[in-house]
């Protein structure tokens, strides 16, 4: 397993929300903040269809081109995360709908028990960047401390000035500009691979409420 890997199943949780959990309200976990500027401003052929798409647009979302597209990662990797992922069960392909989809059940309990040992973060040297795990809008104003300084993914443009912690994936900027969720499922990682344990505990609360599973 690959920490890339972590990314493109993250992202198949949010394109499955994006088009079948409309009436999920996260507006009050998913903000963006000025860090990022101006940057984000089992169905079947019927369901697909009140949405009011085409079945061949649909598809396109969840395609290899289109998943290079939206994480940053090449199309050989975004293949070969899919085959490792079906290969332990933590994705499948749906047949019906004929597009990949995450098995968020055992992906939370991966966040939650593993990945923290197969993934370590710690907080590095003072830098600028993207707010993340309890320093991003999702966690903002939750658990951090007066005084703090911020976790942040290294970015020469960023606004918030903190401490450096390595991202999951180097194009992790691509992932999360015109996603929020992405974003808030990337810093909920984080807060759990940087976390002590109320941040931890608390950020996958977080994540089981928007993956809308219980761990």
């Amino acid at each position: 397993m690959k920490s890339q890997d972590v990314v493109v199943l993250l992202k198949l949780i949010s394109l499955h929300a994006e088009f079948f959990e409309k009436s999920l309200s996260v507006s009050d976990l998913i903000l963006t903040n000025d860090s990022f500027e101006d940057w984000t401003d089992d169905l079947g052929n019927s369901e697909i269809g009140r949405l009011g798409i085409s079945r061949e647009y649909f598809e396109s979302r969840f395609s290899v081109r289109s998943l290079a597209a939206d994480t940053g990662i090449s199309k050989s990797q975004i293949s070969l995360s899919l085959k490792r992922m079906y290969d332990v069960g933590l994705a499948k392909n749906d047949r019906r709908l004929g597009i990949p989809k995450t098995n968020s059940k055992a992906l939370l309990e991966f966040i939650a028990y593993g990945i923290r040992y197969v993934f370590p973060a710690k907080e590095g040297e003072l830098t600028r960047g993207i707010a993340t795990s309890i320093a991003a809008p999702v966690l903002q104003g939750k658990l951090m401390t007066s005084g703090e300084l911020a976790p942040v993914w290294p970015y020469a443009k960023g606004k918030t000035k903190g401490l450096t912690v390595e991202p999951l994936h180097s194009n992790i900027f691509q992932a999360v500009r015109q996603d929020g969720r992405m974003y808030a499922f990337l810093a909920l990682t984080d807060a759990v691979r940087l976390g002590k344990p109320r941040e931890r505990n608390f950020a996958i609360d977080t994540l089981a409420k928007l993956f809308n599973q219980n761990i």
